[in-house]
């Protein structure tokens, strides 16, 4: 009888957060991923899942570093086949497009309007202008080279991308070129990515349902 698959799991974090949000998948912080991944990959054999998500520093938000804290403690107690790479999350400004509206909104308040008024929503708009974000770095560099080197090494025969991003797809191509198998799956559908594949697996909010 010939030996199954060997199957690993590569978890995007964030983008299949935000996918699986805009799905509607509900009580995220409650997904079983050793189901999950063993719903992912059928009758193959589940050696492992890696998930990758930008590390929240204690010094930031100390809510969110416990929230993420939390989540990884839970996703590592699941099984022991799971297991959390961190990447960076790094600071930055977005321009904040409600700024800009709220100008255009005081420079058509009626010339009867207190000056007052328009000052103080001007001095909003310019307080406002930009918005700190946070923006995730390396993770998407380190899953793409986890699934090239694991597949040098012959650590699996088949790979699992839960992600959607099309930035995976020359490091699929070169999994492939080695005659490893890939498979994606999303809630989105990411047409790059999709193309590179072995096959890409459409996910709706229903498909985790029995994955809690």
């Amino acid at each position: 009888m010939p030996a199954r698959e060997r199957s690993i799991v590569f978890i995007d974090g964030n983008n299949l957060y935000h996918s699986l949000i805009a799905a509607g998948v509900t009580d995220l912080m409650q997904l079983n991923y050793a189901k999950i991944s063993a719903k992912i990959i059928g009758t193959r054999d589940w050696i492992a899942t890696r998930y990758y998500i930008g590390q929240v520093k204690q010094q930031g938000n100390t809510y969110l570093y416990s929230e993420q804290r939390k989540f990884v403690s839970g996703l590592q107690n699941t099984d022991r086949r799971i297991s959390v790479h961190f990447g960076r999350l790094e600071p930055r400004k977005i321009k904040n497009t409600l700024a800009d509206e709220l100008k255009r909104f005081a420079a058509n308040l009626p010339h009867n309007v207190d000056s007052s008024i328009y000052s103080g929503l001007i001095n909003l708009a310019n307080q406002y202008q930009s918005l700190p974000v946070m923006v995730e770095k390396a993770v998407d560099v380190m899953l793409a080279v986890d699934l090239v080197t694991m597949a040098d090494n012959n650590n699996y025969d088949t790979a699992y991308i839960l992600s959607a991003d099309g930035d995976y797809t020359p490091a699929v191509n070169y999994v492939m070129a080695q005659g490893k198998k890939v498979f994606a799956a999303s809630t989105s559908y990411g047409a790059e990515l999709a193309k590179a594949v072995h096959m890409f697996i459409p996910l709706d909010a229903s498909w985790f349902n029995d994955c809690y």
